[in-house]
């Protein structure tokens, strides 16, 4: 790994922003062992970012970006919404598609980066919120699932439109009153964990992003198995603290309340056998290397 790939011209760095030049210096890529333990000395996203005070999503941008196995070469598609007011703060190659289409543009992506870089290494991560994913973009994610696109999906789940006033979503729990959904949700929260595993999904993780060693352990399953298995998925619980009416300082005890035992955020994992099988060989070679990978199983014990 190195930090080659990610620079600034030196006829532009006398003119370039000085967090942005930061931000490139400080990111942690050219680590082997870079993780969510090097955000404190380092930096991935940069401080003057557009989410509001305590916004839970600024925490998943942060451990998800340090959790990357291969930042210099992976990019990252985004859609419409609260994320897209952050890619251009984070120190990774990304691209801002039209709201719901994140998953068609990202297999077109992967598909010529295949063509483009043979032999070479190219993730693909769509990150995107439950109004991308299961709403207005719901038929082209599980197309990509259905066509064994090999590249991982991330959902930010708001469990409502948090970018346009307050909208109930497919993800918003039953009953639930938002600002622009005063007679409350109608009907349950929809299962995309479920429906991504019967859609084809090799690996599929749901969890809030209160514990960054959890996060930090799905987001790199999900990027090492959609590399040579097959698609993978993972629902991150990112509360909008505002919509919710939740101080800025409560978004990570929101999260802590929804992931108990029995809750609607409970730490879920499903991995299929043959990925269940790469990630076990993985793990012995990065034991014989020194690294620290662990595979589903080891996590449990």
């Amino acid at each position: 790994m190195s930090k080659e790939m990610i620079r600034i011209c030196d006829e532009f760095v006398d003119i370039m922003p000085p967090e942005y030049v930061d931000l490139v210096e400080r990111a942690t890529f050219g680590k082997e062992s870079r993780g969510w333990k090097d955000i404190g000395v380092a930096k991935e996203i940069i401080e003057e970012h557009a989410l509001c005070a305590g916004c839970p999503e600024s925490l998943a941008f942060r451990f998800i970006m340090a959790a990357l196995p291969n930042p210099e070469d992976t990019v990252m598609v985004g859609s419409t919404g609260c994320t897209s007011l952050v890619f251009p703060h984070v120190a990774v190659h990304n691209i801002h598609s039209l709201f719901g289409n994140q998953n068609a543009v990202a297999s077109g992506l992967k598909r010529t980066l295949n063509l483009r870089f043979p032999g070479r290494v190219k993730d693909v991560v769509v990150l995107a919120g439950d109004g991308a994913t299961v709403d207005i973009g719901l038929d082209m994610t599980l197309q990509s699932w259905f066509r064994q696109e090999k590249f991982t999906t991330i959902c930010f789940d708001n469990e409502l439109y948090a970018n346009t006033g307050g909208q109930e979503s497919g993800l918003t729990q039953k009953g639930f009153v938002a600002k622009m959904a005063p007679a409350g949700k109608q009907f349950d929260k929809v299962r995309l964990p479920e429906i991504a595993r019967e859609s084809g999904c090799h690996y599929v993780a749901m969890l809030t992003v209160s514990r960054p060693v959890l996060v930090e352990k799905a987001i790199r399953n999900a990027v090492y198995v959609a590399r040579e298995i097959g698609p993978t998925y993972v629902q991150l619980y990112t509360p909008c603290i505002l919509e919710i009416g939740k101080q800025s300082m409560e978004g990570l005890q929101e999260m802590r309340d929804a992931e108990v035992k029995g809750a609607r955020f409970e730490f879920k994992e499903f991995v299929s056998d043959e990925a269940k099988a790469y990630l076990a060989r993985l793990a012995a070679e990065q034991k014989a290397k020194g690294g620290a990978l662990k595979t589903p199983a080891e996590k449990e014990a």
